[in-house]
């Protein structure tokens, strides 16, 4: 999550309300069948025109036609789920466990969105973490047996250099190339699993979002989103990518001019209420027009204001589901003690027994009006071999209060 700026409250809400006059409000949150019923947006659909070949497929996966991401066997599918942070800033996390991702399932989430750090995953960092990636897997178990895929986010970085503290900086680098190839060689049998390339590219150019090279402040080596997608594909990985945009994820007008090439693309946008040039009025420019033409997911969305208010999820699920697009909502987890610090973070859930915010009510309800499940259990065996007491210490703190303040922060 990007760091939340203090604009007034007032101008917020009231961009909010302005938002009706575009029309938003036709769909009701949770309605459709989960392939863009009622839809303002046409999907593709699954038969690539002209009779091409269908692209490449992870084993039990899917795969992207047009700007419809579809089913091994053929069918329209959209992602609707939560984020679960906590392995981006503690090795171990914080509470997870099976019944986590059981309750998550329990709202009908078909997918859940896992922040990563590479620092935690590389064996020549520091901060390396013998059990880290034994625990990604034990995560990618549990939200497989609970019926849900996984969206791996790379969410903190380095700058590629191991002396700096690894958090959410500008872009990836180039420890990130490595990252994501040896993520992808772990996950390329499963299908089910998507790589996320970066979570939230801010303040570089776009030639350099795309293409990478030498960033001027700060100064490092950026591994673009071009190279990033090389790699996975490099090691034969052909598992959905999901791309986020400039200006924290939020900004994907600049695919028209700068698209990544490839196949199995999906496009990420996180449209946090948190900017004045990032309101309802904005979403057309900035990502809803891409989803004519390309499969879009809000990977993260939320007020974060500390008003506690719902409308900007209200707001925002009516339009993903009338441009087709799915989405993943920031953040399944405890954020804070009082009710401001839920609300900031922002959480869906106020405590561990998975009572709902206001703003997770909302996403909750949304999520029960969907019938898109994932693809059928059982999957190929990818990370099989992930020990439990890796993650045996993960129901604990795990941290939880440095990376409350983290990502509150910025991360």
């Amino acid at each position: 999550m990007a760091r939340v700026s203090p604009a007034p409250v007032v101008l917020a809400l009231s961009l909010l309300a302005s938002s009706i006059a575009i029309g938003l409000t036709a769909c009701d949150a949770g309605s459709g069948d989960g392939a863009g019923a009622g839809s303002s947006v046409t999907a593709t659909g699954c038969t690539p025109a002209g009779g091409a070949a269908l692209p490449p497929t992870a084993p039990d996966g899917y795969y992207v036609n047009g700007n419809t991401v579809c089913t091994s066997a053929g069918k329209p599918h959209l992602l609707h789920g939560v984020d679960r942070p906590s392995l981006e800033w503690s090795s171990t996390g914080a509470n997870l466990s099976a019944a986590d991702f059981a309750a998550m399932a329990g709202w009908h989430a078909n997918v859940v969105r896992v922040a990563l750090s590479q620092d935690f995953w590389l064996a020549e960092s520091p901060t390396y973490a013998p059990g880290y990636a034994a625990l990604v897997d034990q995560v990618v178990q549990w939200a497989h047996a609970a019926g849900m895929d996984v969206i791996l986010d790379l969410h903190w970085s380095d700058r590629g250099d191991y002396g700096t503290a690894a958090a959410q900086q500008p872009m990836a680098d180039v420890h990130s190339i490595e990252f994501w190839k040896e993520v992808a060689t772990r996950y390329k049998g499963d299908g089910r699993v998507f790589f996320e390339l970066y979570n939230e590219p801010h303040d570089v150019p776009a030639d350099l979002w795309l293409s990478g090279g030498m960033n001027e402040s700060p100064a490092y080596q950026v591994a673009g989103m071009q190279q990033l997608h090389d790699a996975v594909r490099g090691v034969g990985a052909e598992n959905l990518v999901i791309i986020g945009g400039l200006d924290y994820a939020f900004d994907l007008s600049i695919v028209a001019s700068y698209p990544v090439q490839g196949h199995n693309i999906v496009y990420a946008t996180h449209p946090y209420n948190n900017a004045p040039d990032r309101q309802p009025g904005d979403w057309n420019s900035g990502w809803g027009y891409l989803t004519a033409t390309a499969p879009v997911v809000v990977t993260e969305f939320g007020d974060g204001t500390g008003t506690c208010s719902p409308v900007w999820d209200q707001t925002l699920i009516p339009y993903a589901d009338a441009h087709n697009a799915g989405w993943t909502s920031w953040a399944w987890f405890v954020g804070g003690s009082t009710p401001t610090d839920l609300c900031k973070f922002p959480s869906l859930i106020s405590d561990w027994s998975y009572d709902t915010t206001n703003e997770g009510a909302v996403v909750k309800a949304a999520l029960l009006g969907y019938d898109d499940p994932a693809a059928p259990w059982p999957v190929s065996d990818a990370g099989s071999d992930a020990g439990s007491d890796a993650a045996a210490d993960s129901s604990g703190d795990g941290g939880a209060d440095a990376g409350v303040d983290a990502a509150a922060d910025g991360g």
